[in-house]
């Protein structure tokens, strides 16, 4: 039948779920092309890392591009397909693979294939914001300290034991929570008004609420409203005080603690003291001095219907 997703290629990320990728890859493309035709659908395997953000950025011809895999080759594929003039720039879509997908969630796509699949086919397009930090595009999150921490150490341990699932982050938590439970001085200007000097423990910048597998911690955040939500602990914060609100932010009720800040900007300059863990979608990023801004409606995203 002929689809309204056009010519697609899939960028599918093998290692995805230790190894679950590469099957997940053909699962999809055999529903998908079933629906569509064969000659509808390409087929893409990344082989290193970066290497999604060539495949999106060089996708001529196609209306689509649909990345398979966890947040990291969706955080490649819209990088890539921000390349690409806006009149030539192919919608995206997701086949989330991954451990966290945050952004699936963001999205309200199945981390089921065959599910996944199915929305697809019935999914519209609706335009998204993405964040640029130093150069680079993000499509969830991007955040320092304690919380960038935990997210790092996830991604080793995940490497590490070749484990999945939300576990890992509440386990790199624990851990981050014991034995490095850091503040961090910084000086910030939001929507380019005067500096302000403080201290975090976590700092979080999110275009949508969750990171870290499913921790809502901008719970009212909104992937279209042109406004990232800012979430800031400051200290002081005990362990015991820590893992509490660890603990509920896993379902957005920390917002009432007093050390938590809250702010929606569209503009974010924030100078650290020294270099802190900070990650973009789950993807390391290191400097001191970060200049962050949003923009809307910034690529079209497909939306189960």
């Amino acid at each position: 039948m002929p689809s309204q997703l056009g010519t697609m290629l899939l960028i599918a990320n093998p290692a995805a779920q230790n190894g679950r990728g590469a099957d997940a890859a053909t699962e999809a493309a055999h529903l998908l092309r079933t629906a569509v035709g064969e000659q509808a659908l390409d087929v893409v395997l990344t082989e290193r890392p970066g290497h999604a953000v060539a495949l999106a950025a060089a996708a001529d011809g196609y209306d689509t591009v649909l990345a398979l895999g966890g947040d990291g080759i969706i955080h490649e594929v819209a990088g890539g397909l921000m390349e690409r003039a806006v009149d030539v720039r192919p919608a995206l879509g997701i086949v989330p693979v991954g451990s966290g997908n945050d952004y699936a969630r963001t999205l309200g796509m199945s981390c089921k294939v065959e599910h996944a699949c199915a929305q697809l086919l019935n999914a519209a397009p609706h335009p998204a914001d993405l964040g640029r930090v130093n150069g680079h595009w993000f499509v969830e999150t991007l955040s320092f300290g304690l919380d960038a921490a935990i997210a790092l150490d996830t991604v080793e341990r995940r490497k590490r034991t070749g484990r999945t699932g939300t576990i890992l982050y509440a386990e790199a938590g624990i851990d981050q929570l014991l034995h490095h439970l850091d503040a961090r001085r910084y000086t910030a200007s939001f929507d380019g008004g005067a500096p302000v000097a403080g201290a975090s423990i976590t700092f979080a910048v999110q275009i949508g609420p969750s990171y870290g597998g499913g921790f809502k911690i901008c719970p009212n955040a909104r992937f279209d409203d042109g406004l990232f939500d800012v979430c800031i602990a400051h200290p002081p914060i005990g362990v015991a005080g820590a893992a509490l609100i660890f603990a509920l932010a896993k379902s957005g009720r920390h917002t009432g603690f007093k050390q938590m800040e809250f702010r929606r900007v569209r503009t974010l300059h924030v100078e650290f003291d020294e270099v802190p863990p900070a990650q973009m979608d789950g993807e390391l990023i290191e400097a001191t001095t970060f200049d962050v801004s949003i923009e809307p409606r910034a690529l079209n995203v497909l939306l189960p219907a």
